[in-house]
């Protein structure tokens, strides 16, 4: 006859009928499934923070206090919070302002300055927004390069499929 044998407990699982996927954590929100996708990572410098050099990071990250020296977030996003001072040469999949930013802003998809955001700098991006209010000073770029390859692409996939006919 089969007996089943007792399996080591895994700390902060419960193999109990309470959680609805096996193996989950007991204090985790039931009914969420194990291959859903995780929010994206924040990391916050608060308003009293004043950093002197340079800031890389793989992970989104808001900026609520002073910052002088360059910021890298490649595939990721900056946050200009209201309370921001940057006076940076920034790097980012998206650059959202809010607050003061000085230097230029390098944005592989879009840059937003929002009503009380201030930039004076040149920006290089794919797509901007700039509401009523904000203020901008320098000069926008925009990026069409893999737009561009895009379309050429397309172009090809058209031609290779009227061959084809």
């Amino acid at each position: 006859m089969w007996t089943k044998e007792a399996q080591p407990e895994v700390p902060g699982m419960s193999p109990s009928k309470e959680s609805k996927i096996p193996g989950a954590p007991v204090n985790g929100p039931a009914g969420i499934r194990p291959s859903a996708p995780t929010a994206r990572t924040l990391a916050c410098l608060g308003s009293t923070i004043v950093v002197k050099g340079e800031i890389s990071s793989e992970e989104d990250l808001q900026v609520d206090g002073k910052v002088e020296g360059p910021i890298l977030l490649r595939g990721h996003r900056l946050t200009v919070g209201r309370t921001a001072q940057l006076n940076s040469e920034i790097t980012a999949a998206e650059v959202i302002v809010y607050g003061n930013a000085c230097g230029n802003l390098h944005a592989r998809d879009r840059v937003e300055i929002k009503k009380d955001g201030r930039v004076i700098g040149d920006i290089v991006t794919r797509r901007i927004s700039i509401e009523d209010g904000a203020y901008f000073k320098g000069r926008i770029e925009i990026d069409r390069s893999q737009s561009s390859v895009q379309q050429s692409k397309e172009t090809e996939e058209t031609a290779v499929s009227m061959v084809a006919y």
